[in-house]
């Protein structure tokens, strides 16, 4: 099953799309870049207000890809009882001397999430590390969210590859980059475990904007729409 994760920037938001029925509210502050994060007690108070009844995950920032500093925005992420943190893995630097140093973090059972950013031709080989280091999955996303979404900015064929990967290694997979309603059936075929959406959700599409629940349940109705049936998403399987 693809399920919807719906990206919020506050408690408000976080209620308003737990009630559209999403399947992971995803928490980040979008006016503070691609992976932008909120801060540590918001988060606190989001996770302690969902109260276990949908999956959570978190941005750490757009982080140079360091070992020390990525290690301490990820342990420091991990105390407000998220389900799942996501590294944003932006170009150069020790792509793998951090993962090195994280795979200290899985042992704990911590979830990590390596986002790869499709308009830097990210190398797909790295989820072999991601898997040998304990991570619990991948997510394809853009950088520059002024380029287009997902599907402008990435082939189809290398899309599908990503997809194909990350489920032969067993990874939760998700796709996401500026995705609009109309990339929605383009996508689903490809059997992501998650769709990802921000933008989409918002007034005038204004990713920094105000969300629009009327464009909350139109994207989770699109989505529904094109399963033969319905179950319980990755997320929620993983976390019981």
């Amino acid at each position: 099953m693809t399920g919807m994760l719906a990206s919020v920037n506050s408690l408000e938001e976080a209620l308003l799309v737990l009630s559209a029925d999403v399947d992971i509210i995803d928490l980040k502050q979008p006016a503070l870049g691609a992976l932008g994060a909120l801060d540590i007690a918001n988060v606190k108070q989001i996770v302690a207000e969902i109260d276990g009844r949908c999956p959570v995950s978190s941005t750490i920032g757009d982080l140079a890809m360091q070992p020390d500093p990525v290690f301490n925005a990820v342990k420091a992420m991990a105390e407000t009882g998220v389900d799942y943190i996501k590294i944003g893995f932006f170009p150069g630097d020790e792509w793998q001397g951090t993962v090195k140093k994280l795979s200290v973090l899985t042992q704990q059972n911590l979830a990590l999430i390596a986002v790869l950013f499709a308009d830097t031709q990210p190398d797909f080989a790295i989820m072999s590390l991601l898997k040998d280091s304990g991570f619990k999955g991948v997510m394809l996303d853009t950088m520059d969210k002024q380029k287009g979404s997902l599907t402008q900015q990435m082939a189809k064929m290398e899309i599908a590859q990503f997809v194909k990967q990350a489920k032969a290694l067993k990874l939760l997979c998700g796709l996401a980059g500026s995705l609009r309603l109309e990339d929605i059936p383009e996508l689903m075929p490809y059997n992501a475990d998650y769709l990802g959406f921000r933008g989409a959700l918002c007034q005038g599409h204004d990713r920094v904007g105000r969300l629009n629940k009327q464009a909350v349940i139109q994207i989770r109705r699109a989505i529904k729409n094109l399963m033969p049936y319905r179950c319980q998403s990755a997320f929620q399987l993983s976390v019981q």
